[in-house]
């Protein structure tokens, strides 16, 4: 039964990546045209633009983008003329909403322009040189564990380690009520009866006796000990222009403010200082 419906699946996976990539050769050999909406051309090129500056689309296939996001571009293209058609533009409520998205638009452009300025790559160069200097090693320990509630069961555990290491992960799979799997961890990372056990623990070594903490009774093994190094630049660049761009907006507005004449009232129309 399984079998049969992973084959289903998978055929109905090709057909999908088949009929999308018809969509696409079709449509790119037809002078790049997609659709015809009563009149109105769609082409392929709008789609591509649409898929190209939204890199979370990206993480499916163009060709099986392809044949939902036209539908979508179908769909707003027929609400877009029954709006025409309708004169929504007239409106008094498009007026007010059109000033509006201006305003926000002309806002958001500026503040953009702004901090693009001061995200430079000297800037950013500038902050990841002093995360260097003010880098301080520590050591890390990559471990496993077993947690269970039965601080005899944990012993018996210990005990079947002792005369087998190879046996951990079975031995986890069958016993553990947490993930044992750890990865690397410095010692503020975990509770301090755990970090006072594994950082006294050396490379392939098993604790000899069950680790209490507020969690229960953890047999732990230490796979690996080494010393924290500075993350590379590419790693942290991203993290490094978030702050920077928090601290640009927060720049340019106490600049406004500061270069502004600006009086505030409260609500009994006092004003305040």
């Amino acid at each position: 039964m399984q079998k049969k419906y992973l084959f289903a699946t998978a055929a109905a996976a090709v057909v999908l990546v088949a009929g999308a990539w018809t969509y696409k050769v079709y449509a790119e050999k037809n002078n790049g045209i997609a659709a015809i909406v009563n009149g109105e051309q769609i082409t392929v090129a709008e789609i591509k633009d649409a898929y190209a500056q939204n890199p979370q689309l990206q993480q499916v296939p163009f060709d099986q983008f392809y044949s939902h996001a036209l539908d979508v571009i179908i769909n707003n293209k027929l609400a877009l003329q029954a709006a025409n058609a309708a004169k929504v533009q007239e409106s008094e409520e498009y007026k007010e909403q059109l000033a509006l998205a201006a305003d926000d638009l002309a806002r958001q452009i500026y503040l953009d322009q702004q901090v693009n300025q001061k995200i430079t790559d000297e800037a950013v160069q500038k902050v990841y040189d002093e995360y260097l200097s003010k880098f301080e090693s520590q050591k890390e320990v990559s471990a496993k564990h077993i947690l269970v509630d039965d601080e005899e069961l944990a012993k018996e555990i210990i005990t079947k380690l002792q005369a087998d290491k190879t046996a951990f992960d079975d031995l986890a799979r069958q016993y553990s009520k947490d993930n044992p799997n750890l990865g690397y961890f410095t010692a503020e990372m975990m509770v301090p009866e755990f970090s006072d056990a594994a950082f006294k623990m050396g490379k392939g070594e098993i604790s000899a006796t069950p680790v209490k903490t507020e969690f229960g009774y953890h047999v732990i093994m230490v796979e690996d000990v080494r010393d924290t190094k500075p993350l590379p630049l590419e790693e942290v660049e991203p993290q490094i222009k978030a702050t920077l761009a928090q601290q640009a907006v927060a720049q340019v507005v106490e600049d406004l403010n500061n270069n502004a004449d600006v009086e505030k009232f409260d609500l009994d129309g006092k004003k305040i200082k």
